[in-house]
């Protein structure tokens, strides 16, 4: 079993894209810009947002943060993005989900200029990644294949198995993987018998956020494990949707949580993000 070491390959993703940073600065006077929405005062998106900022610092990206407070109106976040695509200095806009209740998600993703969607979650994005066309693709799936890259993991004609099909993982999870000539089960909470499929599946990626959900009986010997999922348990500790220590025993690769592919996802948006400022060239 070999674990699979996102943190220092997440490190490795952002000294390079500091870097290109510091030379497109020089060549060019191009310094990439992040632009962040946060609405509310959810703890965990604060966080997320404040490493987000930090990542950003660490490469030399100008990043700003437009905090909002959860009573805003939408027209209000609308106004904000639409200023932001019109802003030069910024090459990538983020809107922290979730959003309040009183907002409509999808509505906001759409008002994003495609060319700054570095989250990868704009219909327009989604719709070339289907296709196969070169697009901003959602950093958490793009941060994955990284991993399969890095570590060598052959994807052509493998049997494949998406746990989960939410907009934001399962669905461009599955694209990126079609597109790499996979062979792509995607399963969801109404799949019948989840431990059928991922029990034939050469490689598992699960990210549902349901602790402990696939158990070492639910996976053949020998299969690569990505374990997105993070959750918090009773005495505050971090863990995946895989339990960790039965499962990966019968592994040929594993990702642990925290420190697998947490650390890819912010290490994918910087990259994102330097891919939109060099457009600019």
């Amino acid at each position: 079993m070999q674990r699979i070491d996102g943190q220092s390959l997440a490190k490795k993703v952002q000294a390079e894209v500091a870097q290109e940073v510091a030379q497109l600065k020089l060549e060019k006077n191009i310094v990439p810009g992040l632009a962040v929405i946060l609405v509310g005062d959810d703890a965990a998106s604060q966080a997320y947002v404040k490493m987000k900022a930090k990542a950003c610092e660490g490469v030399g990206f100008y990043s700003i943060t437009h905090s909002m407070p959860e009573s805003i109106s939408q027209d209000e976040i609308i106004a904000t993005i639409e200023m932001m695509n019109a802003n030069p200095r910024i090459d990538g806009i983020l809107v922290q989900l979730p959003l309040p209740k009183h907002i409509d998600t999808t509505k906001i993703l759409e008002v994003i200029d495609p060319k700054k969607d570095v989250d990868g979650f704009h219909a327009y994005n989604v719709g070339r990644l289907v296709t196969g066309l070169d697009c901003f693709v959602a950093c958490t799936p793009l941060g994955v294949m990284k991993i399969f890259e890095a570590y060598n993991i052959e994807l052509k004609g493998k049997d494949v198995c998406v746990v989960g099909a939410s907009n934001i993982v399962g669905k461009p999870m599955a694209s990126l993987l079609l597109n790499a000539d996979a062979t792509v089960t995607i399963t969801h909470i109404h799949t019948k018998d989840l431990k059928a499929h991922t029990s034939r599946a050469d490689i598992v990626v699960v990210g549902v956020g349901v602790a402990g959900l696939i158990k070492e009986d639910m996976i053949k010997e020998g299969a690569v494990v990505i374990d997105i999922g993070i959750n918090r348990i009773a005495d505050g500790s971090l863990v995946g949707d895989v339990d960790f220590e039965n499962v990966s025993p019968k592994c040929s690769y594993i990702t642990p949580v925290p420190g697998g592919v947490g650390p890819m996802t912010i290490a994918m948006l910087l990259s994102n993000t330097l891919k939109s400022a060099k457009a600019r060239i």
